[in-house]
């Protein structure tokens, strides 16, 4: 793996010039204005100050998107967006300036430097993967910060090549963000120390930065003493100055112009600070007690207790004089006033994971990376919620956000257990001592104590490494250690006796690790030289940032850290102690390269599939992120029904498959180790409609079906129909009318139910009610009109005649029916017209109606028919 010692070439080639694919969202944004005046924002020229004030805007990261959105401070909107390549759903360090944004992405190291009026990268140089190094920005300096190597290194913004020589530390070290004045603080546990760098100054062309030996470089001004050696440190830098909290003592450090302030808080429990703290108040965060503790100036304390549960809380952020901090477990950020009272809750609709809070440009910024939400809150305190997936300029939907998980029960609590396998090498007029750490039994241990040699020593809870000087040779000792956590001292475990003497081995010399696929790491060195004794065994330390513990012991010359001991994703590098067959050790060896410990990934969460309603054969799934255990995922592979995909979404459809088959679904993410473990979920695909006729009616001229349909997991539309009509949409595939139909008449209806994987039908028998009619010809009073009702005349016209067609011709008829006949109607006909002139109401029409008479099925003018329910020609159907 790369460190930033090695990492000082840049890529200003292909990579200078690679585009990030980006959209504008409205009109006139700063890109788009800077371009148009000919201004680039990397550049350190007098045109930098309209840059700077141009608007208070921050970018944000997504993750789900890889992609930037600078949020407009003031309107509280995405004017720009831009889609950063290769680093879709990756952690990303985000530093930025007026004038400079440098991004890191922690899965692959990478550090890029970007052109704010190009939207281009500008260069890039590799890091070690992983937690361990970060990126510091200030007006024009950058630094890149290894706190494993313990190496800081200036670089130029523009070029992200190195300036002058780094300044080195021991191992291990804490901090790396500047103060108002530019000075960059850095926190070194194994001394107890804090310490400003200051930039050198940047030559006036980018591609000229000082090489190193040239005596413009970096350069470490001020030091000063502010814990014990060993002790746990945490740094947050200030307007002029830094505090360090001294997690193991419970103290809270200021150092400002020059003098150092020491109060000893009342916290019971590991606490947290922000990276940067602005105003004179610093707020300490205890997540187990989920109390926030507010130091003054002057040292004074004020303390407040944050709602809700679990140990999930944030660094509190001081801004506008009130302290702000996020509970990750359920999305939720609580606004606290000065004197502690909870004065609004922002967000909490469900989504978790982690939230970043950062005073900018006279704004709190508020992003969730994982999901399109951000806040921007203004010095009033007004929150205004932005979506940075506006617009849809860029990049597919998000993934769907997980229910927030159950509520963590309450652990019992209690003192820690003893520590593991408390071990003592002696040295020349000293001894090491070092233990696995103790079980915490639901209290994070705050410190351990280590006892010996007539004194007693506080080492910080992730110092599970100390070395004890001042030791007389040839005398023996043991050392005893314990835990502490909030309910009080744990019982101790001694070592085993030492005696120290001059006659020490030397240290191995070219130390390398290698993190290896199955989760282990090799740490491998040289013989080292007995100095006349032969070498018992190695003793290898693991130091992160911030941290050294003991990794184990080898009688070989390598050591395999088990997988799982060390965390996935996080830089270790490792120093060698050789310890001879009479007991003594000798110092530590030069610290090996650093590596980031990795496996195959975790199983993918949340993992849901459906059925694709609207196509045959196919089930969808999707999933939440599978935990990358120190390599970026890749891919994921997606198996069901014997087919298998690989996509790099967290969403697939699977299809080739049977109609209404339930399938089991696979889904692994592999990363650089291979494929991890699965996770399975089951569905079902459409199958073909199942139709169940539940009843019918009708009418003279009309009949309903009633029926339920079990759409097989589809999307079903339905219909009846009758032999010689045309289908009925039932729309809510739960009875359709078939009209039209003939009174009297038994039909057969048909539902046919569909879907993406066919169709199912179910039938009915129903006849239509009949319908009938009254011949109707009432003889007048007088004369001809008094009889001509009474009988069919050959040869003349009488009412009631009924014909073969619809038209009165004297050879074609077929019959005739008295006043009053009742005769069943069946449909109607266009045809002559017929008066009925007094002898039914002055009655006329060109309908004709069939009928069954005394002879047949013939037809009648509907002049002499009065149809009974209302004489309604509609209702009856064209013949």
């Amino acid at each position: 793996m790369a460190t930033i010692d090695d990492a000082v070439s840049t890529e200003p080639g292909a990579s200078r010039r690679r585009r990030w694919r980006g959209g504008l969202v409205t009109v006139g944004t700063v890109s788009a204005l800077l371009a148009a005046m000919g201004l680039t924002v990397l550049g350190l020229g007098a045109a930098d100050n309209a840059v700077a004030n141009y608007d208070a805007s921050s970018w944000l990261w997504s993750t789900a998107r890889s992609e930037l959105a600078r949020v407009n401070g003031v309107t509280a909107r995405v004017d720009t967006r831009v889609e950063v390549p290769d680093s879709r759903r990756h952690p990303v360090q985000v530093v930025q300036t007026d004038r400079l944004l440098v991004l890191r992405d922690l899965n692959t190291g990478q550090v890029s430097s970007l052109d704010l009026a190009t939207l281009q990268i500008t260069a890039t140089t590799r890091t070690t993967p992983g937690l361990g190094v970060n990126v510091a920005l200030h007006s024009d300096a950058a630094f890149v910060v290894d706190a494993v190597q313990g190496i800081v290194r200036q670089l130029d913004p523009r070029s992200l090549a190195p300036v002058g020589e780094p300044v080195r530390y021991p191992p291990g070290i804490t901090g790396g963000a500047f103060d108002g004045e530019g000075r960059l603080w850095i926190a070194v546990p194994a001394e107890g120390t804090v310490s400003a760098v200051t930039a050198a100054e940047l030559p006036s062309e980018p591609g000229s930065a000082a090489p190193p030996g040239s005596g413009i470089s970096p350069k470490r001004i001020e030091t000063y003493d502010v814990a014990e050696p060993s002790h746990e440190l945490v740094v947050s830098t200030l307007d002029d100055g830094v505090a360090v909290l001294d997690r193991t003592a419970g103290a809270l450090v200021r150092v400002q112009r020059g003098e150092v302030f020491r109060t000893p808080l009342t916290i019971t429990g590991p606490g947290s600070l922000p990276a940067r703290t602005s105003g004179p108040k610093v707020p300490v965060t205890v997540p187990g007690e989920r109390k926030v503790h507010v130091i003054g100036a002057g040292g004074e304390e004020r303390q407040f207790t944050v709602p809700g549960r679990g140990d999930k809380l944030s660094p509190a952020v001081a801004w506008a004089d009130r302290f702000y901090c996020a509970d990750e477990s359920t999305g939720t950020v609580y606004s606290f006033d000065a004197s502690g009272q909870l004065v609004d809750t922002i967000g909490g609709k469900g989504s978790t994971g982690p939230l970043e809070l950062e005073v900018r440009e006279n704004r709190l910024f508020i992003n969730a990376p994982d999901s399109s939400t951000a806040r921007v809150v203004d010095d009033k305190h007004q929150v205004r919620e932005v979506n940075k997936y506006a617009n849809d300029v860029l990049g597919g939907d998000p993934p769907p956000v997980p229910p927030p998980p159950p509520p963590p029960k309450k652990p019992k609590v209690g003192k820690p257990s003893a520590p593991r396998s408390v071990t003592a090498s002696a040295g020349n007029a000293r001894a090491r001592v070092s233990w696995r750490p103790a079980a915490a039994n639901g209290a994070e241990i705050i410190r351990y104590v280590v006892e010996g040699a007539g004194e007693r020593r506080e080492v910080g809870a992730n110092q599970r490494s100390v070395e004890v000087t001042g030791l007389t040779n040839g005398e023996t000792y043991r050392f005893s250690v314990h835990a502490v956590n909030a309910k009080g001292d744990g019982p101790a475990r001694s070592s085993n006796p030492v005696t120290p003497t001059a006659a020490v081995p030397d240290p191995p010399s070219g130390v390398t690790a290698e993190a290896r696929p199955d989760g282990t790491v090799l740490v491998k060195w040289p013989a080292a030289n007995g100095q006349g004794n032969t070498i018992a065994k190695y003793a290898v330390t693991a130091t992160s940032a911030g941290a050294n513990a003991p990794a184990g012991e080898s009688t070989k010359t390598e050591l395999v850290v088990p997988a799982g001991e060390l965390d996935y994703g996080t830089q270790y590098a490792f120093t060698v102690v050789s310890v001879n067959d009479r007991g003594a050790g000798s110092a530590a060896s030069p610290v090996s390269n650093s590596v980031v410990p990795f496996a195959a990934p975790g199983a993918p969460v949340d993992l849901r599939a459906t059925t694709v309603a609207n196509r045959p054969g196919t089930v969808a799934v999707q999933w939440s992120p599978a935990a990358a255990n120190g390599r970026p995922v890749t891919k994921y592979l997606v198996e069901a029904g014997g087919r298998s995909s690989e996509v790099t979404d967290t969403r697939a459809t699977v299809d080739g498959l049977g109609d209404g088959q339930s399938v089991t679904v696979t889904v692994k993410a592999v990363n650089e180790a291979g494929p991890g473990a699965a996770a399975t979920a089951t569905a079902r695909t459409v199958a073909p409609p199942r139709v169940t006729v539940t009843g019918s009616s009708a009418t003279a001229t009309a009949v309903t079906v009633n029926f339920t349909v079990d759409a097989g997991g589809g999307q079903a539309t339905c219909t009846v129909s009758v032999p010689g009509e045309k289908p009925v949409t039932a729309r809510n595939c739960a009875s359709a009318t078939v009209p039209g139909l003939t009174p009297g008449t038994a039909y057969t209806a048909t539902v046919t139910a569909s879907n993406a994987a066919g169709e199912g039908t179910a039938k009915r028998a129903q006849s239509t009610d009949p319908l009938y009619g009254i011949a109707t010809c009432r003889n007048g009073s007088s004369g001809a009109e008094a009889s001509y009702c009474t009988r069919d005349v050959p040869g003349e016209r009488n009412g009631n005649e009924i014909f073969e067609i619809t038209q009165q011709d004297n050879g074609r008829q077929a019959g005739w029916e008295p006043n009053g006949a009742r005769l069943k109607a069946y449909c109607k006909k266009q045809g002559e017209e017929v008066y009925a002139y007094i002898y039914n109401n002055d009655k006329r029409s060109t309908w004709w109606v069939r009928v069954d008479h005394s002879r047949g099925r013939d037809y009648i003018p509907w002049a002499w028919l009065n149809l009974e329910g209302g004489d309604n020609i509609n209702v009856l159907p064209t013949c």
